[in-house]
């Protein structure tokens, strides 16, 4: 439920094209990939383009979420106009930190409104006392819209118990666990209080390796019914009214 797509400025990530990313994912048993475009954070019309025509080619394994900037109002404006033709997309991307600009803000307000209208997927970047998008931030915007379901990229990293009471909290806020699954008893401590049924595998391909990924959750102590929802049957839940191919 939360990858990319390459290239990215300045480092080399491999696996770096899309037969690469596909191929490791599915080495994986990996049955759909949801991704926002790198080039997407920093020129999302460009970039949200290029997602588009990637998860075509891959359409039913590979999905997208359209970027939005907040600090360009036209241009999201257009960006969310496009989203009914880019059928692959099943919701939106915020990425608070790189666009310096804080969740709660008046330029998130159009892409959440459209989000909710068409009840969607929001991966948001969540990250512990970030002055963007902190768990408290999360909060308010989770709570001023119910009809979005809210995925709390990195699991609120740094401040995990805060983002495990927002989602105890609010019935649309999940937790994704890319780099989140590394903190050794984490997952155990995220099930036992907020239950497996509100967490969902993420990895970040390709800048984590999703065997590791993987094997986190499939080593932790956990029961098979716990493994088989964060690994499969929530993304699965979470996808299925989204998908429109």
């Amino acid at each position: 439920m939360h990858a990319h797509y390459v290239p990215y400025q300045g480092i080399y990530r491999p696996p770096h094209t899309p037969e690469e990313m596909m191929a490791a994912a599915e080495r994986c048993g990996v049955e759909a990939m949801v991704s926002s475009g790198h080039l997407a954070l920093v020129d999302m019309v460009l970039g949200n383009a290029e997602m588009a025509a990637v998860t075509e080619a891959y359409a039913g394994r590979w999905y997208g979420y359209a970027v939005i900037n907040p600090n360009l109002a036209k241009e999201a404006e257009r960006e969310l106009s496009l989203y009914d033709q880019r059928p692959t997309f099943v919701g939106l991307k915020f990425h608070p930190s790189i666009h310096s600009y804080p969740l709660t803000g008046e330029g998130y307000r159009p892409a959440l409104a459209f989000a909710a209208e068409r009840h969607l997927l929001v991966l948001t970047h969540t990250w512990g006392h970030s002055a963007y998008d902190s768990p408290s931030h999360l909060a308010e915007v989770a709570g001023s819209y119910p009809d979005v379901t809210f995925l709390a990229g990195h699991s609120g990293y740094g401040e995990f118990d805060a983002c495990m009471r927002v989602a105890l909290e609010h019935e649309n806020v999940y937790l994704e666990l890319t780099a989140a699954y590394a903190v050794a008893g984490l997952l155990e401590d995220m099930v036992a209080r907020v239950g497996a049924e509100k967490i969902v595998l993420g990895y970040d391909l390709p800048w984590f390796d999703p065997y590791y990924a993987i094997g986190c959750v499939l080593m932790a102590h956990l029961d098979e019914a716990a493994r088989r929802a964060i690994l499969f049957e929530n993304g699965r839940r979470l996808l299925a009214p989204r998908r429109r191919i």
